[in-house]
């Protein structure tokens, strides 16, 4: 008999699988033996056994000539559900098996047959996922932070950071609690939060690495009782229920975990300045030639980061200004960035801008240096990509001091408040010449004779925060819950 090979093994291990477990079942139903199978088909049995273990799929065919022998049609034997519970568990363990987190233990894999007890197969499967969720726990790196970033931004420029799926959901939300436009009160937000039936609680003892927590159960939302002087009070109930909103799971790694946070917050912006208020309050700034961030704050009673962000979300898709935005620490370090003007941020190797440190004559750092560090200040930089014209203020927070900056090319800052200025700086960077490498008098007086003690942040020493949601204790979480939840119902 000639042999044909009408097996590949180019398709999903998955289907392959499925497939095999199937045929096998039909085969055994009908009391037939793999070689009889194999003879009906004109195939070595051999080749069916590969077939019936998942390592080969079959070609159509074949395919065929299977479901002829075994009296079923095709699609029986391609139907995407296990044929029994104990097939599920095999093919779950030999997917296990197949996967790249199993082949980097180098361990040899078990052989799944009809011999090996269910309850073996259960604890292989159980070990290899908790295997897997050490793997991605130790993956939750800074670099994985750092690509998600990079990744993430690049969505955004896209994008012009303007989603008009989230600005629909938030005008709908809006018009079901009756919203008539203008500033969003603490009220709008409550009446919010009852519409999507959920009640605010407001407790004095919040898990501490919380801002607030969501009981999904029973319809509550927990806040603090004690509300940050530097914190919008609505902000929080927002973003609790936001996620509700937005049918966020939980999220599967640190990109998904970036995502929703990224979507949880341009929700809460768009809620807190409407789309067709801001974009109408800005247009008429536009035309009377004085944007300004703090114009759109005050207008709408929210934080200065606030503005400047939901300013990104609006600037170019909406008013066709292309535009940057830098929240940097006191010791130039970049917390958040945004850009779609060309402006060139400093990165590293990975493309990802946080963390890296802002060039000492960019307008976010000459922030820190004025006598008024707390009034809005303007400045052009001279840059090798072009002058940018940059609003910056400065803000304080528990970590310590920073600074937001809003910029444009120089064509634009014809629309805003403080063109006027006459500040002005001319960077070099990413040249080191600029301001990375020391003035070489200086450098010559005291190289190799000072030893500074650095202050080692812990971030700096560990991977970042690990769990489901990154830097939750959520033993703490459940057990808070546990003490709050209403009593059941007689």
């Amino acid at each position: 008999m000639t042999v044909i090979d009408d097996v590949h093994d180019d398709q999903p291990a998955a289907d392959a699988l499925t497939l095999g477990r199937r045929i096998r079942a039909f085969r055994q139903r009908r009391g037939m033996t793999l070689e009889a199978l194999a003879s009906a088909v004109d195939r070595a049995p051999s080749q069916v056994s590969t077939i019936e273990n998942g390592n080969r799929e079959p070609r159509l065919a074949l395919l065929r000539a299977i479901a002829d022998a075994l009296g079923v049609t095709v699609d029986d034997l391609l139907a995407p559900e296990p044929p029994d519970e104990r097939s599920a568990l095999e093919i779950a363990v030999e997917r296990a098996q197949r996967g790249p987190v199993f082949a980097s233990l180098g361990i040899d894999p078990v052989r799944v047959g009809k011999t090996v007890p269910d309850a073996t197969l259960q604890a292989i499967l159980a070990l290899h996922q908790e295997v897997e969720r050490l793997h991605r726990e130790r993956a939750a790196t800074p670099e994985e932070a750092r690509r998600a970033n990079a990744e993430l931004r690049a969505t955004m420029r896209a994008r012009d950071n303007h989603f008009p799926e989230l600005e629909a959901i938030a005008a709908d939300l809006l018009a079901a609690v009756g919203h008539a436009g203008g500033p969003v009160s603490h009220q709008t937000v409550t009446d919010m939060a009852d519409h999507l039936g959920y009640e605010l609680h407001y407790v004095g003892d919040l898990p501490h690495s919380t801002r607030s927590v969501t009981d999904r159960r029973n319809g509550r939302i927990y806040l603090p009782t004690e509300q940050s002087a530097s914190r919008d009070s609505r902000s929080p109930i927002l973003q609790a229920f936001a996620s509700h909103v937005l049918d966020h799971d939980e999220p599967r790694n640190y990109a998904d975990f970036l995502r929703q946070r990224i979507e949880t917050n341009y929700l809460t912006a768009a809620l807190l300045l409407p789309e067709k208020d801001a974009v109408a309050f800005l247009t008429e700034a536009k035309n009377f030639r004085r944007i300004s961030m703090e114009d759109l704050r005050d207008a709408f009673a929210v934080s200065y980061e606030t503005a400047a962000h939901r300013f990104t979300n609006l600037a170019t898709a909406r008013l066709g200004i292309p535009v940057h935005f830098m929240k940097v620490h006191e010791s130039g370090t970049i917390i958040k960035a945004y850009e779609n003007d060309a402006v060139s941020f400093p990165s590293d190797a990975l493309g990802a801008v946080e963390g890296t440190p802002v060039c000492r004559s960019w307008t976010a750092r000459t922030v820190f240096d004025v006598a008024d560090r707390f009034s809005p200040y303007y400045q052009y930089t001279d840059t090798p990509s072009g002058t940018f014209w940059c609003t910056s203020r400065v803000e304080k927070a528990k970590e310590g001091d920073y600074s937001v900056s809003v910029g444009v090319p120089f064509a634009h800052v014809k629309w805003f408040r403080g063109r006027e200025t006459t500040h002005r700086a001319v960077s070099r960077c990413p040249d080191e010449s600029c301001c990375r490498r020391p003035p070489e008098a200086l450098a010559e007086r005291w190289e190799g004779m000072a030893w500074p003690a650095a202050r080692t942040p812990t971030s700096l020493l560990a991977a970042l925060p690990t769990g489901t949601f990154p830097g939750v204790d959520a033993t703490e979480v459940y057990a808070f819950l546990d003490r709050h939840a209403p009593a059941p119902r007689p």
